[in-house]
């Protein structure tokens, strides 16, 4: 690492329509100003319409690729996002632990903008029994938060809630995205275990919404790969997306991807 180009390191899935996964990931650490690495968890058959293929990367590759990049590369921070099975789940927190990691933020992918499953079911215990503990920062929308603290999360008192209890199960912060709230404003709110923090902004009436939240928390860990406060990188980023949406290209029949660029 260097100060004036940091790494960062993303371990997530590939997305063949180049919108979510380890694609945006990439996108916004260049757009950043950080040197993207990544370890891919597994091969994704998708576009915006939907995902018609999810393919595992073996465990042994997966835990090899997060090695090469810690042992030469040395990211300031990482991020992970779609890991499929409890399997790899395990894997990815050993290797955070064993080459120490730092910075590492936690996006719990569940369910893709389509609705297509990305995570096995009996992989949620182990993300919030193995990852949350080891998260810098946790980036939960409203239905990955409530499958992690089991009770349902449908408005701000619940979200606060849900932030809570996040940092009671390890999390050292947590951030809960108001993207499913029924309302016309979006809230998106931070705890980091002693203060609250809320963002508020008008609902942008758009399809293209398809890797927002692999977008974000490669931007929050962009934001603190360059050395910057948790509460900041979580402002930047957000202000990030927001702009990315308002740019977005207008691609595909579905949800479409944004402008990483911007």
């Amino acid at each position: 690492m260097t100060d004036r180009f940091p790494v960062a390191l993303t371990i997530a899935g590939s997305d063949s329509g180049g919108g979510a996964g380890i694609q945006a990931d990439l996108k916004s650490f260049h757009a950043l100003g950080v040197f993207g690495t990544s370890a891919i968890t597994a091969v994704t058959v998708q576009n915006t319409l939907g995902v018609s293929g999810v393919h595992p990367i073996p465990v042994d590759t997966v835990r090899a690729q997060i090695r090469a990049v810690a042992e030469d590369l040395h990211p300031a921070a990482c991020k992970s996002g779609m890991l499929a099975t409890a399997e790899l789940v395990r894997a990815v927190a050993d290797s955070i632990r064993e080459h120490r990691l730092a910075r590492y933020v936690l996006d719990p992918v569940m369910v893709a903008s389509s609705g297509d499953r990305l995570l096995d079911q009996d992989a949620e215990r182990a993300v919030a029994e193995s990852l949350v503990p080891l998260a810098a920062l946790v980036t939960p929308n409203l239905d990955e938060a409530a499958v992690l603290v089991g009770f349902p999360v449908e408005e701000r008192e619940g979200m606060r809630r849900a932030a809570a209890a996040l940092v009671e199960m390890g999390a050292r912060a947590a951030l809960l995205k108001g993207g499913h709230l029924q309302s016309s404003e979006l809230v998106d709110i931070l705890f980091d275990g002693r203060e609250w923090h809320e963002w508020r902004r008008p609902r942008l009436d758009t399809r293209s919404t398809h890797g927002t939240g692999c977008t974000l928390s490669a931007a929050v860990a962009a934001g603190l790969a360059h050395g910057r406060p948790l509460t900041r990188s979580v402002e930047d980023a957000l202000g990030y997306v927001s702009r990315a949406m308002h740019a977005a290209p207008g691609l595909g029949g579905g949800h479409g991807p944004l402008n990483h660029m911007v």
